[in-house]
């Protein structure tokens, strides 16, 4: 029997662990998941007989030493801040470890001894980073394989709710770490576009958007995420001439998100005071220069970047409102936080919705003569003969537990996990799911579920 070790149960845990609970029986799996929250991981396994459920705290040395070494197998759905020492752990115990996270300098540089203890340490198997990564190199590899040289490749993703459970002007609900969506963009972007290097600092990103066609799910908007140029090695995409990343939100998002950025409220560094005795009205006026009005100054204060729709969608979120904020001590990031997720709440029928795209332009071969199905589409680079191939995936939850977000993440962790421990997957090291032998096998599962890309092809 081998023995899986899940910390971690929060939302995007929900269909890794109904996955692997699903497959406990036909593989002979024990599962054992740890999350500090009891009654957390009693919901997530249900009581399953192959489900054993801990209160498990990360911290605590004993317990990790211990439950790691009693597992073939770890999977990490923590905060990537809190992988290392399970990873280092698992480097000791020669336990294999999947994560969801990006490679962190830390982990990274237990590459060596990852190998020299025959174990993979799989990182980015998520969704973004994740599926993003095995769907191009997919492609990537299929347009190398035939001599074709990619010139560009700009590549998308979104999580939002589904367009029939869109109840609020914003556009948007919380389907993964609310953190992250407030917190979003800070530093600066940076890509490249026909052989130039591009930067949008973070006062700028949600200004500087451009329009996503996704065929039959319509428009959406997208901005720069922070690095798309550390995305070219691994790809092989080291001389491309465009490389860039985009997150999708619903039109209206950005410039409206923008008030945010512009005023402040975003800023996680320092704290309001008497922050508990405050009006949301009263944090407003803080912020804005002059006297009179709140909403008229506000107007004064963003100038050409306000419009009635922006000022409607604050005034649903009760920006100008005399209700008390509660919060003590709190930064401007927590305060927004805060209110958000209560605002942005997935309802318990409500459904999220996943959208990915990518648009790869390549020059092909000199003896592929062959034009493409799908007419004419407009391409980000110029040849006298360019093709262009555009993957889209769309994808919706169930219900407010099983999203489309924790499906998208979580179960290609749950597919590598046990590709591992039948020993389908023989690389070792730190590792991204940029190779044959991981994409392959965990896409053709995937699209059991219904996790599949459209291609279209055009000749530019």
């Amino acid at each position: 029997m081998k023995h899986i070790l899940v910390i971690g149960a929060g939302r995007s845990a929900s269909s890794l662990i109904q996955y692997l609970l699903n497959q406990a029986g036909p593989q002979n799996w024990k599962v054992t998941v740890g999350d500090v929250s009891a009654d957390l991981v009693e919901m997530k396994t249900q009581g399953h007989p192959a489900s054993r459920a801990i209160v498990f705290d990360v911290h605590d040395k004993a317990q990790r030493e211990t439950e790691i070494q009693a597992a073939d197998i770890v999977i990490s759905m923590l905060p990537a801040s809190m992988h290392i020492e399970v990873a280092r752990d698992c480097v000791r115990f020669r336990k294999h470890l999947v994560t969801a996270s990006y490679v962190s300098k830390e982990i990274a540089e237990l590459d060596q001894a990852a190998k020299k203890a025959g174990i993979i340490l799989l990182n980015e198997i998520g969704l973004d980073p994740g599926i993003d990564h095995m769907s191009a190199m997919q492609v990537i590899d299929r347009v190398h394989k035939d001599g074709g040289q990619l010139v560009s490749f700009r590549s998308y993703c979104g999580g939002l709710v589904a367009p029939e459970y869109n109840d609020n002007p914003w556009g948007y609900k919380f389907s993964w770490n609310p953190r992250n969506v407030i917190l979003a963009g800070q530093g600066t972007a940076q890509f490249i576009e026909n052989g130039s290097y591009k930067y949008i600092p973070y006062n700028r990103l949600f200004l500087q958007t451009e329009k996503v066609e996704v065929k039959d799910h319509g428009t959406f908007e997208a901005y720069a995420n922070r690095d798309s140029l550390s995305y070219r090695k691994p790809y092989g995409l080291n001389k491309i001439p465009t490389m860039f990343r985009g997150t999708l939100r619903m039109p209206g998002y950005c410039k409206a998100w923008n008030t945010f950025v512009k005023l402040g409220w975003t800023d996680d560094t320092f704290t309001i005071v008497d922050s508990e005795n405050l009006t949301y009205r009263d944090l407003m006026e803080a912020f804005l220069p002059g006297k009179g009005d709140v909403k008229e100054r506000l107007r004064a204060f963003m100038g050409i970047d306000m419009d009635t729709a922006i000022l409607e969608k604050l005034e649903w979120l009760g920006l100008f409102s005399e209700r008390r904020i509660s919060l003590v001590n709190a930064s401007p990031a927590v305060i927004l936080q805060a209110l958000l997720e209560e605002k942005w709440k997935l309802k318990a029928e409500d459904k999220d919705m996943i959208v990915m795209q990518h648009e790869f332009e390549y020059h092909p071969a000199a003896d592929t003569d062959d034009e493409p199905a799908g007419g004419e589409a407009p391409c980000y680079a110029t040849s006298v003969k360019t093709k262009k191939i555009t993957s889209s995936l769309v994808v919706k939850g169930e219900n407010s537990v099983y999203t489309a977000m924790a499906q998208t993440v979580g179960l290609p962790v749950a597919i590598a996990a046990g590709l591992i421990l039948n020993e389908k997957i023989q690389a070792r090291g730190v590792l991204i799911p940029t190779i044959k032998e991981i994409y392959e096998p965990v896409l053709n599962e995937l699209e059991h579920f219904g996790i599949r890309f459209v291609e279209e092809s055009f000749m530019c």
